[in-house]
């Protein structure tokens, strides 16, 4: 077995996850540029995030076979460098149809590379995987807090297409950390279970977990990706300061998992959990009843914080119950989450068409009261969080449930 740096491995997914976070947010951060350069309407925009999503949703089908199978390098590198030239394809599309391409191709790159720092981070962390799966959850919100941040502060001095365009030049540089650095050996690198691998496609945890998480990605895309478009139509703020204003919901999400990974080690996770989905509840609807930019932006921070917590701790339990298959079961919950995440913007585009983003808006409210409600059902199926940090599950193969984690 080849050996590795845990620390330097650990790094390099950290460099993953941020850009990741940067493919996540570049769209919703174009997207008013977009939208006058080539004169298209809400429903075509809001397809775009079908695309995007599409590609992300391929991508983390399948991420999960191949690093079982293969390892991460691979995975990690070819990635990086895809995104590298879907930047410059997003920056300088000269039509529609090209603009669409690129963004795929991003999108697939993306939901391969979040799926395997995820698992990668899983694999090397036993007995602390929601704490440091929660510090990885900071550097996507680096890298999506700082695509808003950049062109909101510098769309005055430079076009969208010179930002974005140096955006992936600089994403050369994990690129090349990624080339250079020793992965963890696959895990069937003799050939891939394929009998258990299909089971875990019919598992009821693992798929109730995925649901959640299918939830919670919509919210997330629909939050980064209309958020500027809200302030700019409902509240009458400069396009530019809209851009601005949306770094902050990022930048919310970011410090509370820089936060939440003190108080996973401390707190049980169901417990934080349920306050982040009130904490989302409340704050997506300050922002929808908003008549003030300033409550509108309280509200979006607040969003941002509660959305903090889901991706991670839910990862965790699947990271946890499903070691011995993690890239594959993950690939499973991610590719699930990306269903949402392709859905549920574009549904609120069509009904932003015919009766306002406000109202398209409210399924973002709506889908987190659903959250809520079926975390309550699996907490009842598999009380699995008793204790601060999830630690070893184990699969009950004759009974077809995930045993949850020691603890009451």
């Amino acid at each position: 077995m080849a050996h590795y740096n845990k620390k330097l491995v650990f790094m390099s997914a950290c460099f993953g996850m941020l850009i990741f976070g940067i493919v996540m947010a570049v769209l919703g951060s174009v997207l008013p540029s977009v939208i006058l350069k080539f004169g298209i309407g809400k429903a075509d925009a809001g397809s775009l995030f079908v695309l995007l999503s599409l590609g992300m949703l391929a991508g983390s089908l399948v991420f999960g076979p191949l690093v079982d199978r293969f390892g991460y390098k691979a995975l990690l590198v070819i990635s990086a460098g895809f995104i590298v030239a879907g930047f410059q394809g997003i920056a300088f599309a000269p039509g529609m149809d090209l603009l669409r391409l690129a963004l795929f191709f991003t999108g697939f790159a993306g939901g391969a590379i979040n799926g395997g720092t995820n698992a990668l981070v899983s694999d090397i962390s036993e007995g602390k995987r929601g704490s440091r799966l929660t510090y990885l959850g900071v550097f996507f919100g680096v890298g999506a807090f700082g695509v808003p941040l950049l062109l909101g502060s510098m769309l005055d001095h430079y076009s969208y297409e010179t930002l974005i365009s140096g955006v992936g030049v600089m994403i050369i540089l994990p690129f090349v950390l990624f080339l250079l650095l020793r992965f963890p050996s696959p895990k069937h690198a003799q050939g891939f279970p394929l009998a258990d691998g299909l089971a875990l496609a019919k598992d009821r945890t693992l798929l109730l977990f995925g649901v959640i998480l299918m939830l919670q990605s919509g919210l997330e895309m629909s939050m980064g990706g209309w958020s500027a478009t809200f302030f700019v139509e409902e509240l009458a703020v400069d396009a530019n300061r809209a851009v601005l204003f949306l770094s902050l919901f990022w930048f919310g999400l970011m410090m509370a998992r820089a936060v939440l990974g003190y108080l996973l080690l401390r707190i049980p996770a169901a417990a934080i959990l349920r306050f982040s989905f009130l904490l989302s509840f409340t704050g997506s609807s300050i922002m929808l009843m908003s008549g003030s930019t300033t409550t509108g932006v309280i509200g979006m921070m607040l969003a941002g914080i509660g959305f903090a917590a889901v991706f991670p701790v839910i990862l965790a339990f699947v990271g946890d119950l499903y070691a011995k298959l993690s890239g594959t079961a993950f690939s499973v919950v991610l590719a699930m989450a990306l269903i949402g995440g392709m859905l549920v913007p574009w549904i609120i585009g069509i009904i932003a068409e015919g009766y306002g983003l406000r109202n398209g808006l409210l399924m973002i409210p709506g889908s987190i009261a659903a959250s809520f409600l079926l975390f309550q059902v699996i907490m009842a199926r598999t009380p699995a969080s008793g204790q601060a940090e999830p630690q070893s599950g184990r699969r009950d193969s004759s009974s077809g449930q995930a045993n949850p984690p020691s603890g009451s």
